[in-house]
């Protein structure tokens, strides 16, 4: 049992790594990405509310997110009640893979803070080798389309299966790659999980955010009924009624 001395430690502790086991090499980075987000290293990938940054360490070809630093609240909550983003991440997408889901592999996380408040955090993963985006789907010609859209009903219907829902399922956190085996589906932004029971309209409301053609919609459906044991033409008409609510839509795409 933890004694209290250890939980005052943790808590007052100026940085908490948890790496996984098979990148214990990568201990001194991890530790280090503070400074280096400070110094500007790396290619910024994405700015905004959070930063991503590809960097390189060896022979790996990293990602790193570093979330905002919230308000003055939430950082006291964070920094004693609730598990930082970056460990949700983590956590997250080890139980992705575990029910074999794909998602770019977790190397570890970062919280780091200051006195009992939370400051900011970071997790890594290894560069996702997927090339697109489920948004490309309606910019570029893949003579795989079909394939792909298949591919996101089922891994869907794996994850509610298993009482997973991401709740920001959006166009641009679905990657995917035509591989010799088939299509890969790569999940990402994995911070925000619901965690129980899904049942069918509950899983339909979860497509609500994914732009889809009628016929899209009508191999989400097919396939997410497949794996669920649902009626597929139940599910299609859920389908589309939960994705006409979305604001700024256009002709069921946008």
């Amino acid at each position: 049992m933890t004694s209290l001395k250890q939980r005052l430690s943790s808590l007052t502790g100026h940085r908490t790594l948890v790496l996984h086991p098979d990148f214990c090499g990568l201990e001194a980075f991890m530790q280090s990405l503070p400074e280096r987000f400070a110094a500007g290293e790396g290619t910024v990938v994405y700015k905004g509310r959070n930063e991503l940054r590809r960097m390189a360490c060896g022979d790996y070809d990293l990602v790193v997110k570093s979330f905002h630093r919230p308000n003055v609240v939430n950082r006291f909550v964070y920094g004693v009640f609730r598990p930082s983003k970056a460990k949700r991440s983590y956590e997250h997408a080890c139980m992705y893979l575990h029910i074999g889901v794909g998602t770019p592999r977790p190397v570890g996380y970062l919280n780091v803070r200051r006195g009992l408040l939370f400051d900011r955090s970071y997790y890594v993963t290894l560069m996702s080798t997927c090339p697109h985006v489920y948004n490309d789907l309606f910019y570029q010609k893949f003579d795989y389309a079909d394939e792909v859209v298949r591919a996101v009903g089922h891994t869907t219907g794996i994850l509610h299966e298993h009482g997973y829902a991401h709740k920001d399922y959006g166009r641009g956190n679905i990657l995917f790659q035509q591989t010799a085996d088939g299509i890969k589906i790569e999940i990402v932004d994995l911070n925000r999980m619901y965690v129980g029971p899904i049942d069918l309209k509950r899983g339909c409301k979860n497509f609500e955010r994914l732009p889809a053609t009628p016929h899209m919609h009508r191999l989400l459906a097919e396939e997410y009924a497949a794996v669920r044991g649902f009626d597929a033409e139940e599910c299609y008409r859920l389908m589309r009624a939960y994705r006409s609510t979305q604001p700024g839509k256009i002709d069921g795409l946008y």
